[in-house]
């Protein structure tokens, strides 16, 4: 059940509300769409979060975290806590990649320029002809 790379990223990502998928998406980059939905999938089939389909035309699909993802909080809360105990190693290298520090760094108290994350290029279906 959290065995999966993704699966406490999504719970952390769910712990300010119910999220859509495309928020979900471009709040864990670099996740692909199909491994997203496929972990939603495992998910809710192991009851951490709740899918409600509003439907309409584009789809409007929300996740939850429910009562029994919630239990998962004070781990992941321990894993966060551990973490900084272990002082982040990463750092420099975290915003060389992806521009930012992680939320809980340290560094992010000393008031820093730090550049946009980066965002998902849209897909570019043009054909080369040379």
């Amino acid at each position: 059940m959290l065995g999966d790379k993704w699966t406490m990223l999504v719970v952390r990502e769910l712990l300010g509300g119910p999220k859509r998928t495309m928020e979900l998406l471009n709040s864990l980059f670099p996740i692909s769409s199909r491994t997203l939905v496929g972990r939603l999938r495992d998910m809710e089939k192991d009851r951490l979060v709740e899918r409600t389909d509003f439907g309409g035309n584009p789809p409007h699909i929300e996740y939850a975290l429910t009562e029994r993802g919630m239990l998962l909080l004070p781990l992941l809360e321990s894993l966060r806590q551990l973490g900084l105990a272990l002082k982040c190693n990463d750092c420099e290298d975290r915003r060389k990649r992806l521009g930012a520090y992680c939320e809980p760094c340290p560094h992010n108290e000393n008031p820093i320029e730090i550049p946009p994350p980066r965002v998902r290029r849209e897909k570019d279906d043009s054909i080369v002809l040379l």
